[in-house]
Parts: C-alpha cells; structure tokens; sequence
C-alpha cells in the first residue's frame, strides 16, 4: 500500500468524526450506545470473518489488530449515528437507508479498497456480504429498540 494510500485510511477514519459536533449532544447519548454494541459486533465479526477467509486485508495496523477498525471506529460507528438519528421510529426508511449505503460500500466503495490494497473479498461474494450488512442492519435497529426499553427512553426524553 502506497503512503499516499495509507493517508486516506487515516482520513477515512478521522473525517467521519468531524460531523459529531452537528449531530446534537442528545442524539449522541441515545444512540452512542447502540452504535459502540455494532461497533463491537464488528470487531467479533471480524475475527470470525478472519478464521472463515471471508475477505482479506493485505494492510495492517499491528500484527494481531484487526485491520478492518479504521472503518469500524471511522465511517460505520458514526454513520450508524447518523443513520439513527434520521431514520429511527421509519423503519422502511432506516431499512432503505442501510441498503442504499451498505450497497453502495458493497459494490463502489469495497472496489475502492481493493485497488488500494487495503481489503478484497476472499470466500465471500458480493451478494453475501450484502446479506451479512443486511443482518447487521436488524441487529442494530434490535438492540436500539430493547435499549430504549431498558432505560425507558423515548424520542421526547429528556436526555
């Protein structure tokens, strides 16, 4: 991977975070919490995903970290912020949503990653990574909804 291609993962993980002061301080503490559990869920899928072959990444940060977390903690922990913020309580639309986006990472923006050397599907295609985005986009909207239940939270709380 070329220097110049290194500096783009790193701007591809800090940028994202430069929206966080528009986002809104109670957006942030209702929905922080869910986007760190995916976050996380990430981090084991991706050590599954490393044990099947499922894709490969030739870059790595150190040996033994996951080279996948400057998406992890760039673009995806603050997309789903904002993903939730718009689309939380319109489930078609938060459905529309992560297909489009997840759709687009799946068939523009992984070609992207490839041509720089930073990641290429190995035994999973194209397809199957859309599906395992889609279970992801269920399991996100799941653990906000039994979040809020838990901590009796609502859109109109008082956070």
């Amino acid at each position: 991977m070329k220097k110049k291609d290194k500096l783009l993962i790193i701007l591809m993980t800090i940028l994202p975070w430069l929206s966080i002061p528009f986002i809104g301080k109670r957006t942030l503490k209702r929905f922080l919490p869910g986007s760190l559990f995916m976050s996380l869920y990430l981090i084991a899928e991706g050590r599954f995903a490393e044990k099947k072959k499922w894709w490969w990444f030739p870059y790595s940060i150190k040996p033994n970290v996951l080279a996948e977390l400057p998406l992890i903690f760039g673009p995806f922990l603050v997309g789903a912020l904002w993903i939730l913020k718009y689309t939380y309580g319109k489930f078609n639309l938060y459905l529309l949503v992560n297909i489009l986006i997840d759709s687009f990472f799946t068939y523009f923006g992984l070609k992207w990653l490839k041509k720089i050397g930073y990641v290429s599907l190995a035994r999973l295609t194209r397809f199957q990574l859309s599906i395992v985005f889609l279970i992801k986009t269920f399991v996100l909207y799941g653990f906000q909804i039994v979040y809020e239940k838990c901590c009796h939270l609502s859109k109109n709380s008082s956070l």
